[in-house]
């Protein structure tokens, strides 16, 4: 669960302005708005990216055993802010910002071994879950041997390997043609509910919104809409 209490930031402007949110467990939410509103800027926030001028983001992840535990994100130091993305967030970025010198499988592992798991096991993780997004055919080759849309597809791996509870895109299909940005929307919809985790995705596009469980709109840095959508049927498969 995240739980973000008057937010505020400014990059010389105001660009999030004393918001306040809640996002439940096992919600998959649409940040939508015009450019400048602040869509990346709140992701950013909620992950830890950036620091808050005022306001708190508080976090609560499931430990087995100790059960759930409640992070302030404000009382952390950048590397146990860096330790908390490795471990318990996914990331998808627009242009995928995959390592181009790596393979589909190493960039893959990389994220499984920053989180601290050793290099054969994420290598494992790496190619099942690479195999379970359709590129099991392609471990070894590298990220400018890919499409747009099987990039994506990598990025889409490396965000789950670590079986972060909590995941963030940042325009995932921004850079994909309409067919190819509703494959990688349909991998996102089978693979991160089924596995009861969150996401939050900042996108442009109200068809990739509609799919989603909630819609938040903001404008000039505050929350101007915030609704729920009927249930989503989910998909069957992931390819």
């Amino acid at each position: 669960m995240l739980n973000a209490h008057q937010v505020t930031k400014d990059y010389q402007i105001r660009v999030l302005d004393h918001i306040d949110v809640s996002i439940n467990d096992e919600e998959f939410v649409a940040i939508m708005g015009p450019s400048g509103s602040g869509k990346t800027t709140l992701l950013h926030a909620l992950a830890g990216i950036i620091t808050m001028d005022s306001g708190s983001v508080h976090i609560t992840t499931p430990h087995p055993g100790t059960g759930p535990n409640t992070v302030d994100l404000s009382s952390l130091t950048e590397k146990q802010r860096t330790a908390l993305r490795a471990g318990s967030f996914g990331f998808i970025f627009q242009q995928g910002l995959l390592v181009p010198e790596l393979t589909t499988e190493e960039n893959v592992a990389l994220a499984a071994m920053l989180a601290g798991t050793p290099r054969e096991q994420a290598s494992m993780a790496a190619t099942h879950l690479l195999s379970q997004l359709g590129l099991g055919t392609m471990l070894q080759r590298r990220i400018g041997e890919l499409s747009g849309g099987q990039a994506q597809r990598v990025a889409i791996a490396r965000s789950q390997v670590t079986g972060a509870p909590i995941t963030f895109a940042d325009e995932p299909t921004g850079a994909l043609d309409t067919a190819t940005a509703q494959e990688v929307m349909n991998l996102l919809l089978a693979l991160i509910p089924q596995q009861g985790k969150t996401l939050v995705i900042v996108t442009h596009d109200p068809n990739i919104a509609a799919q989603c469980s909630r819609t938040i709109h903001l404008l000039d840095g505050q929350i101007v809409h915030d609704s729920q959508h009927p249930a989503q049927p989910r998909q069957e498969g992931t390819h």
